[in-house]
């Protein structure tokens, strides 16, 4: 079909989107778009299989062939540097050739087969290619490109970044107590967002005391000002160098979680984060700051085997060991609440959670809640007020 020809050819023919090919849905249109009207039952199938994966997502096909434009990953963003006039005149004329695609509503191809009447059908609607796209250029530092633009929190799988779909909902304002704690967390994390120089982190001290949640609520609190949280557990360290070195062209800002940090005297891991400590983080990526949480202020667990061993220079090695927390520029310690501080997490909690229960009560079990969970904590007070909360 005549009006199918240009289409099928400009898709064919992209550079900068060419990963478009690859989407699900795109792919199944060029199908149909290279496919014979005159074949009868492989066009009609070739059309159904575009309708199907178009109609399980939406039924605005100019709507999602404009999201899968702002989502893509090509060179042209990544390698913002190699931008050239060249390439903005390409982009132009893919732009406007997409933008036309946009308003392929499938009539053409119904008029031309008997089942026509049979065929579903989908919408389409007007959007400004060229437009979003700068739009998207323009925001790059703030909203990202590709998964960035769509995810905040990733977590790692084979070295390949993997985002959360349902991250920890955590904010700021939900949590109680430890407001100096945080604020210094806080205010180097809002350095790194400002392009001032930021400095690795460690959280460390009781366990229940807010240091996971304090990262995560950060996280979520800068999201929309291009803050993105990376997850990764200490036997991956080794895989993030490279992960590294890709982020560093990235236009966000990135902060490497490493939860619950802790070392045995022999672990290989603990080179690969000395590494990260003092190579890529510090010299190669500007936007990426680590923060770690540990219950060890030092990170290590020593026994009295590991300080009688038989090292010809235990001295130094011990020091080594024991100096790696100096490598976080900042430190937090976050011990354990006396009481005062405890009955005003609960109260917060309480309030927050829009729990009606006598004060002096809920004082009271508070405090007994506290003696059968092992002590008082902001994670007891909080299970305290959930349960209370369940129970109404």
């Amino acid at each position: 079909m005549e009006s199918m020809k240009p289409l099928s050819s400009g898709l064919h023919s992209l550079v900068i989107f060419r990963n478009l090919l690859h989407d699900p849905v795109i792919s199944r249109l060029l199908a149909l778009l290279d496919s014979d009207p005159d074949s009868g039952a492989p066009f009609v199938d070739a059309y159904c299989e575009f309708a199907r994966a178009l109609l399980a997502r939406t039924d605005d096909f100019s709507a999602y062939l404009l999201n899968t434009v702002l989502e893509d990953e090509n060179f042209y963003i990544t390698e913002a540097s190699r931008q050239t006039a060249l390439l903005n005149d390409r982009l132009k004329e893919e732009l406007q050739f997409l933008q036309t695609l946009s308003r392929f509503d499938g009539s053409c191809c119904r008029s031309c087969t008997p089942e026509g009447s049979l065929l579903p059908v989908w919408t389409v609607s007007d959007r400004d290619f060229p437009a979003s796209y700068r739009d998207t250029m323009e925001n790059l530092p703030q909203k990202g490109y590709g998964i960035y633009a769509k995810y905040h929190v990733f977590t790692v799988s084979d070295g390949h970044l993997v985002p959360v779909r349902h991250p920890d909902p955590q904010r700021l304002s939900e949590l109680s107590g430890y407001e100096a704690e945080r604020n210094k967390v806080i205010a180097n994390t809002l350095a790194l967002l400002e392009g001032r120089p930021a400095v690795n982190a460690l959280l460390y001290g009781d366990a229940g005391t807010g240091k996971s949640s304090t990262v995560k609520a950060i996280a979520n609190e800068f999201a929309d000002r291009g803050l993105r949280l990376i997850e990764v557990k200490k036997n991956q360290l080794y895989q993030i160098p490279d992960l590294m070195d890709s982020l560093s062209s990235n236009p966000l800002k990135f902060i490497l979680f490493i939860d619950d940090l802790s070392f045995s005297s022999n672990d290989n891991d603990f080179a690969a984060l000395k590494a990260i400590l003092e190579g890529s983080v510090s010299s190669h990526g500007p936007n990426l700051v680590v923060y770690a949480t540990s219950n060890r202020r030092h990170l290590i667990k020593e026994s009295f085997t590991d300080r009688e061993g038989d090292d010809l220079h235990l001295a130094d090695t011990m020091q080594e060991l024991l100096s790696l927390s100096a490598r976080f520029g900042l430190k937090v310690t976050f011990s354990r609440p006396n009481k005062d501080l405890y009955i005003q997490i609960v109260l917060d909690l309480a309030s927050l959670y829009e729990l009606s229960i006598d004060r002096d009560e809920l004082i009271r079990k508070a405090e007994s809640f506290a003696i059968r969970s092992g002590g008082r904590s902001p994670r007891t007070a909080k299970q305290l007020i959930e349960q209370l909360k369940a129970a109404v």
